[in-house]
């Protein structure tokens, strides 16, 4: 298709689109591997625990909030569902993500849960703030990676700096690729310009390389 807009057409505020972007880099970098748990009874499951998320949201946003949004039981268990409220730091402005987490009722040893008289004592207390602690988890997913949303996917999609939003300049990384390709007359200036942003000085910087 001609006439595609380049990437940093789409935004209005450049310099604030380099911003939010690196913030999703920084939300997209793997979790600290000291802080990664393995599950006693899930064979290979991994998580991080709640006092990890809540020092990432602390320390990441500053502000936030949680809201208890639903709750019930189902059958042999309980749900909660929350709204995890938070400040973002790049428009400043609140926004939210929504999670859901649920857990089994612990009963007698050996007995089923779809009889209510074989439900231990204190179960259901013990059951919601577990849920919810799930479902906060279930929410912070959203953020990326450092929250651990990818720690149990067997395939993930690595996320880096969106370079099309740096100035293109003789520091840009891409620089010395680019006079590569237009060498090798693989490339144009003309193509380089749907992707990035050229000045005509920079044009006249890469026209004397090549």
């Amino acid at each position: 298709m001609k006439n595609l807009p380049k990437i940093q057409d789409l935004y209005n505020d450049r310099e604030i689109a380099k911003i939010n972007d690196t913030f999703v880099t920084l939300l997209n970098q793997p979790p600290k591997p000291e802080w990664i748990k393995t599950h006693p009874y899930i064979s290979g499951y991994k998580y991080l625990p709640i006092e990890r998320i809540e020092y990432l949201l602390k320390t990441i946003f500053k502000r936030y909030k949680i809201e208890i949004t639903g709750q019930g039981q189902s059958f042999n268990g309980v749900w909660v569902t929350v709204r995890v409220h938070y400040l973002d730091p790049v428009s400043n402005e609140w926004s939210f993500h929504d999670g859901i987490g649920a857990i089994e009722l612990q009963t007698k040893k050996g007995t089923s849960p779809a009889d209510l008289a074989n439900i231990n004592n204190g179960a259901i207390g013990m059951a919601f703030p577990v849920a919810k602690t799930r479902a906060i988890k279930d929410a912070t997913d959203h953020f990326g990676k450092l929250f651990g949303s990818d720690l149990n996917r067997k395939e993930e999609i690595g996320y880096s700096f969106d370079v099309t939003l740096i100035d293109f300049d003789e520091n840009h990384p891409n620089f010395e690729k680019a006079i590569t390709a237009i060498k090798d007359g693989k490339a144009t200036i003309s193509q380089l310009k749907t992707k990035y942003n050229i000045t005509q000085e920079v044009e006249n910087i890469i026209n004397e390389r090549i």
